[in-house]
C-alpha cells in the first residue's frame, strides 16, 4: 500500500496541491500535517509511519517535506525501514528505496553522514586536547573556591561534621564529602 504525507509549515499555506499530487500517485491513505519541518516530533508523520507494514511505501511529493536536514532525513528512514517498508520521493526521483538506484544513493547519504560525524568528533576532540593543554579545566565548575575548599578540609580535619560544614557554604553534604583526601 502507498501511504503518502502532506505537511506545511504555516496555517496561511495549503496542503491542497500535495494531497492531489499524492493521490494521482495512488496513495490509499494521506496522513496531512501542519508543521514546522524543525520540528522532529510531528505527530501525523508518525501515525503514517506506525501504519507502515512489510511492502508499503511512504510518499511525500519532495524531500523538504519529509526532513528539514540529512540527519533527519537519515533517521525517518531507518525507521521506515525497521517496518520492512520502502520510501518514495515524487519530485526527487533519486530518493526512492523501493530501487536499487534509490538504496544506492540512500547509501552514499548515510556514509557521508557518517564521515561528517567522524571528522566533527576528531574535531572536538583535537580542541578539547587542545585546550586542556592550555590550562582549560573542562567540565562543570567547582561548588566551592579554592579558598572555601582549604577551609572545609581544615575544617573536617579538626572533626567538625559534613553536614555543618555544607551548611555554611550552601551546598550539599556530599560535596564536603568529596574533598576528603
Amino acid at each position: 500500500m502507498l501511504i503518502g504525507y502532506a505537511r506545511v509549515s504555516t496555517d496561511g499555506q495549503s496542503l491542497d496541491a500535495q494531497v492531489a499530487e499524492l493521490t494521482a500517485a495512488g496513495c490509499g491513505k494521506i496522513m496531512q500535517e501542519t508543521a514546522s519541518g524543525a520540528k522532529t516530533e510531528r505527530q501525523q508523520l508518525k501515525k503514517a509511519i506506525d501504519l507502515l507494514t512489510a511492502g508499503d511505501v511512504l510518499v511525500v511529493t519532495r524531500l523538504d517535506r519529509l526532513a528539514r536536514s540529512t540527519r533527519d532525513l537519515l533517521n525517518t528512514l531507518h525507521t521506515i525501514a525497521k517496518a520492512d517498508a520502502g520510501f518514495r520521493s515524487l519530485r526527487d526521483v533519486w530518493a526512492d528505496t523501493t530501487t536499487a538506484h534509490g538504496r544506492l544513493m540512500v547509501t552514499i547519504l548515510s556514509g557521508l553522514a557518517e564521515f561528517e560525524r567522524e571528522l566533527i568528533r576528531t574535531r572536538t576532540s583535537e580542541g578539547r586536547a587542545r585546550a586542556k593543554g592550555r590550562g582549560v579545566k573542562l567540565g562543570r565548575a567547582y561548588k566551592l573556591t579554592p579558598e572555601q575548599r582549604r577551609q572545609a578540609l581544615a575544617r573536617l580535619e579538626a572533626g567538625e561534621p559534613s553536614r555543618e560544614i555544607a551548611l555554611t557554604f550552601n551546598v550539599a553534604h556530599t560535596t564536603i564529602g568529596r574533598l576528603k583526601p
